[in-house]
């Protein structure tokens, strides 16, 4: 069941919004036009909320962005590490990391981008605490990437003569690169040849 969050309205009754639709709203906001570009009225229209609500919910665009940042990484730590549930060995395990970063760079998904990355640039020069939340969630990424090589190399399915930290460091640029063009375009096949590519960093 979906959060909802009560706003007083003056002394009348009590207003209660779906706080994880208009979490997801704005997040597909902000990927699409980026965080400088994103007005109050233009969040308040596609979350469904009146300025002074998004205020009083959430402060400012600041906390909407942080807000739905966090929305954003937690979901999607929860669906990947889904998606490498079944997989057997570590080898498996980052052919399917990569083989959903591959499936989310092209097409429809791959045209929106990633909020992550594409945040990145927009936050760097003049908010360094947003900064430290995406270069966080990078960091969780990048250590993923690294336990799983590591686990590969600990049952036999990745040679251990890989270096697995700069292995991992080359992955993390691949799947990073990988949302960044796939906003141009892409298909489902370059993608995908481009997952199979980086499976050779393992040889």
């Amino acid at each position: 069941m979906s959060d909802t969050l009560d706003l007083q309205k003056g002394r009348g009754r009590p207003r209660e919004f779906d706080t994880e639709a208009a979490l997801d709203a704005a997040m597909a906001l902000f990927i699409e036009r980026g965080y400088a570009a994103a007005a109050i009225s233009d969040l308040g229209e596609a979350m469904g909320l009146t300025a002074g609500s998004i205020y009083k919910a959430f402060g400012d665009k600041r906390g909407v962005f942080a807000a739905a940042l966090d929305r954003y990484t937690s979901t999607r730590d929860v669906r990947i590490a889904d998606h490498l549930t079944e997989a057997a060995t570590g080898r498996e395990r980052l052919r399917r990391l990569i083989d959903y970063y591959a499936g989310n760079s092209h097409g429809e998904s791959g045209r929106r981008g990633c909020l992550v990355i594409g945040s990145a640039r927009d936050l760097a020069l003049f908010d360094p605490d947003l900064q430290a939340r995406i270069e966080n969630a990078v960091s969780v990424r990048e250590s993923l990437i690294l336990d799983v090589i590591r686990d590969g190399q600990s049952d036999g399915s990745i040679p251990v003569h890989v270096d697995a930290e700069a292995t991992a460091k080359a992955m993390l640029c691949l799947l990073y690169g990988m949302r960044v063009i796939g906003k141009t375009g892409r298909s489902e096949a370059e993608m995908q040849a481009i997952a199979a590519t980086a499976m050779k960093l393992l040889d």
